[in-house]
Protein backbone atom coordinates (compact mmCIF):
# COMPACT_ATOMS: atom_id res chain seq x y z
CA UNK A 1 0.00 0.00 0.00
CA UNK A 2 0.91 3.75 -0.87
CA UNK A 3 -0.33 7.08 1.20
CA UNK A 4 -0.21 10.25 -1.14
CA UNK A 5 -0.85 13.14 1.04
CA UNK A 6 -1.50 16.90 -0.29
CA UNK A 7 -1.16 19.42 2.38
CA UNK A 8 -3.02 22.64 2.25
CA UNK A 9 -6.05 24.53 4.11
CA UNK A 10 -9.87 23.71 3.33
CA UNK A 11 -12.30 25.82 1.98
CA UNK A 12 -12.50 28.61 -0.72
CA UNK A 13 -11.21 31.25 1.33
CA UNK A 14 -7.50 29.27 0.73
CA UNK A 15 -8.40 27.65 -2.59
CA UNK A 16 -5.81 29.14 -4.76
CA UNK A 17 -3.30 30.23 -2.12
CA UNK A 18 0.71 29.63 -2.26
CA UNK A 19 0.06 27.25 1.09
CA UNK A 20 -2.37 24.57 -0.90
CA UNK A 21 0.31 24.21 -3.49
CA UNK A 22 0.08 20.58 -1.99
CA UNK A 23 -3.51 20.18 -2.67
CA UNK A 24 -2.97 21.24 -5.96
CA UNK A 25 -0.88 18.91 -6.67
CA UNK A 26 -3.24 16.20 -5.52
CA UNK A 27 -6.09 17.48 -7.36
CA UNK A 28 -4.20 18.14 -10.95
CA UNK A 29 -2.67 14.29 -10.72
CA UNK A 30 -6.60 13.12 -9.99
CA UNK A 31 -7.51 15.06 -12.70
CA UNK A 32 -5.34 13.07 -15.20
CA UNK A 33 -6.29 9.92 -13.83
CA UNK A 34 -9.98 10.76 -14.23
CA UNK A 35 -10.41 10.34 -10.40
CA UNK A 36 -11.57 12.55 -7.32
CA UNK A 37 -11.62 12.48 -3.48
CA UNK A 38 -14.40 12.34 -1.30
CA UNK A 39 -14.70 14.13 2.24
CA UNK A 40 -14.86 11.01 4.66
CA UNK A 41 -15.24 11.91 8.59
CA UNK A 42 -13.41 9.25 9.63
CA UNK A 43 -10.63 10.52 8.46
CA UNK A 44 -11.29 14.15 8.39
CA UNK A 45 -10.04 14.41 4.93
CA UNK A 46 -10.46 14.17 1.44
CA UNK A 47 -10.01 10.64 0.61
CA UNK A 48 -9.21 8.08 -2.37
CA UNK A 49 -8.21 4.64 -2.25
CA UNK A 50 -7.90 3.05 -6.02
CA UNK A 51 -5.85 0.20 -6.91
CA UNK A 52 -2.83 -0.06 -9.58
CA UNK A 53 -1.48 -3.13 -11.05
CA UNK A 54 0.55 -3.73 -8.05
CA UNK A 55 -0.83 -1.79 -5.45
CA UNK A 56 -3.29 -0.49 -3.79
CA UNK A 57 -2.97 3.57 -3.80
CA UNK A 58 -4.77 5.93 -0.76
CA UNK A 59 -4.69 9.75 -1.84
CA UNK A 60 -5.30 12.34 1.22
CA UNK A 61 -5.74 15.95 1.70
CA UNK A 62 -6.65 16.85 5.38
CA UNK A 63 -9.23 18.74 6.10
CA UNK A 64 -7.92 19.44 9.36
CA UNK A 65 -5.93 22.93 8.46
CA UNK A 66 -2.49 23.26 8.09
CA UNK A 67 -1.20 23.28 11.61
CA UNK A 68 -2.98 19.69 12.51
CA UNK A 69 -2.33 17.73 9.59
CA UNK A 70 -0.49 14.94 11.70
CA UNK A 71 -4.27 13.93 13.04
CA UNK A 72 -5.52 12.87 9.36
CA UNK A 73 -2.14 11.52 8.75
CA UNK A 74 -2.09 9.60 11.91
CA UNK A 75 -5.35 7.99 11.71
CA UNK A 76 -5.23 6.89 7.90
CA UNK A 77 -1.84 5.49 8.92
CA UNK A 78 -3.16 3.79 11.57
CA UNK A 79 -6.48 3.05 9.77
CA UNK A 80 -4.66 1.01 6.77
CA UNK A 81 -1.38 0.06 9.00
CA UNK A 82 1.25 1.87 6.63
CA UNK A 83 4.31 2.67 7.48
CA UNK A 84 5.98 6.23 7.29
CA UNK A 85 8.41 4.92 4.55
CA UNK A 86 5.15 4.01 2.59
CA UNK A 87 4.04 7.91 3.16
CA UNK A 88 4.55 10.60 0.74
CA UNK A 89 3.76 14.16 1.85
CA UNK A 90 3.40 16.96 -1.12
CA UNK A 91 4.35 20.80 0.77
CA UNK A 92 5.16 23.87 0.09
CA UNK A 93 8.45 25.41 0.64
CA UNK A 94 9.20 29.00 1.48
CA UNK A 95 12.93 28.19 1.63
CA UNK A 96 12.94 27.40 -2.55
CA UNK A 97 12.50 29.32 -4.41
CA UNK A 98 9.29 29.20 -6.39
CA UNK A 99 9.21 26.25 -9.11
CA UNK A 100 12.12 24.76 -7.30
CA UNK A 101 11.70 21.07 -6.39
CA UNK A 102 13.12 19.12 -3.06
CA UNK A 103 12.24 15.29 -3.25
CA UNK A 104 13.34 14.03 0.57
CA UNK A 105 13.61 10.48 1.63
CA UNK A 106 13.18 11.96 5.31
CA UNK A 107 13.87 15.14 7.30
CA UNK A 108 13.15 17.51 9.45
CA UNK A 109 10.16 20.18 9.26
CA UNK A 110 12.49 22.85 7.69
CA UNK A 111 9.87 25.51 9.73
CA UNK A 112 6.94 24.12 7.88
CA UNK A 113 3.86 23.72 10.50
CA UNK A 114 2.14 21.04 9.02
CA UNK A 115 5.16 19.27 8.48
CA UNK A 116 5.71 19.88 12.00
CA UNK A 117 2.69 18.69 13.25
CA UNK A 118 3.31 15.56 11.27
CA UNK A 119 6.30 14.93 12.20
CA UNK A 120 5.50 15.34 15.69
CA UNK A 121 2.34 12.70 15.91
CA UNK A 122 4.31 10.65 14.05
CA UNK A 123 7.28 10.32 15.49
CA UNK A 124 8.98 9.86 12.95
CA UNK A 125 10.46 11.60 9.54
CA UNK A 126 10.80 8.76 7.93
CA UNK A 127 8.40 9.72 5.51
CA UNK A 128 8.99 10.76 1.79
CA UNK A 129 8.36 14.54 0.66
CA UNK A 130 7.78 16.49 -2.23
CA UNK A 131 8.39 19.72 -1.41
CA UNK A 132 7.74 22.40 -4.19
CA UNK A 133 9.18 26.03 -3.68
CA UNK A 134 7.01 28.62 -3.30
CA UNK A 135 9.52 31.68 -2.41
CA UNK A 136 9.09 33.83 0.15
CA UNK A 137 8.24 37.83 0.73
CA UNK A 138 10.43 39.11 3.62
CA UNK A 139 8.50 42.36 3.26
CA UNK A 140 5.81 40.85 4.19
CA UNK A 141 4.32 38.54 7.82
CA UNK A 142 4.90 35.39 6.30
CA UNK A 143 1.34 34.19 7.14
CA UNK A 144 0.16 36.57 4.76
CA UNK A 145 2.72 35.44 1.83
CA UNK A 146 1.79 31.62 1.96
CA UNK A 147 -2.17 32.74 2.40
CA UNK A 148 -1.87 34.83 -0.96
CA UNK A 149 -2.64 33.92 -3.57
CA UNK A 150 0.61 33.09 -6.91
CA UNK A 151 1.49 36.00 -8.97
CA UNK A 152 1.12 35.63 -12.92
CA UNK A 153 4.74 34.71 -13.03
CA UNK A 154 5.00 32.26 -10.17
CA UNK A 155 1.92 30.90 -12.07
CA UNK A 156 4.00 30.50 -15.51
CA UNK A 157 6.77 28.74 -13.49
CA UNK A 158 4.95 26.33 -11.68
CA UNK A 159 3.00 24.54 -14.58
CA UNK A 160 6.05 22.64 -15.28
CA UNK A 161 6.84 21.76 -11.46
CA UNK A 162 3.32 20.32 -10.83
CA UNK A 163 3.50 18.26 -13.63
CA UNK A 164 7.39 17.24 -12.52
CA UNK A 165 5.56 16.56 -9.13
CA UNK A 166 2.30 14.71 -10.76
CA UNK A 167 5.42 12.53 -12.60
CA UNK A 168 7.15 12.04 -9.50
CA UNK A 169 3.97 10.45 -7.72
CA UNK A 170 3.03 8.48 -10.33
CA UNK A 171 6.57 6.72 -10.17
CA UNK A 172 6.24 6.75 -6.54
CA UNK A 173 2.82 4.45 -7.08
CA UNK A 174 4.12 2.32 -9.47
CA UNK A 175 7.17 1.08 -7.16
CA UNK A 176 10.04 3.27 -8.34
CA UNK A 177 13.00 3.08 -6.46
CA UNK A 178 12.53 6.72 -4.69
CA UNK A 179 16.21 7.17 -5.05
CA UNK A 180 16.10 7.27 -8.78
CA UNK A 181 12.90 9.54 -8.55
CA UNK A 182 14.46 11.79 -6.45
CA UNK A 183 17.62 11.76 -9.07
CA UNK A 184 15.19 12.78 -11.60
CA UNK A 185 13.20 15.08 -10.07
CA UNK A 186 15.74 17.23 -7.71
CA UNK A 187 16.64 20.40 -9.15
CA UNK A 188 20.02 22.17 -8.58
CA UNK A 189 19.76 25.50 -6.57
Amino acid sequence: MKLVVGLGNPGSKYQATRHNIGFMVIDFWLQKLGKKTKFDAKFNADMLVFKTKSDTVIVAKPMTYMNLSGEAVARIMNYYELSPEETLVVVDDVNLETGKLRLRELGGHGGHNGLRNIIGILKSEQFKRIRIGIDNDPAMPLDHYVLGRFTEAQIAVLKKTVQDAVDAIDLFVSDEPWMDIMTKFNTQA
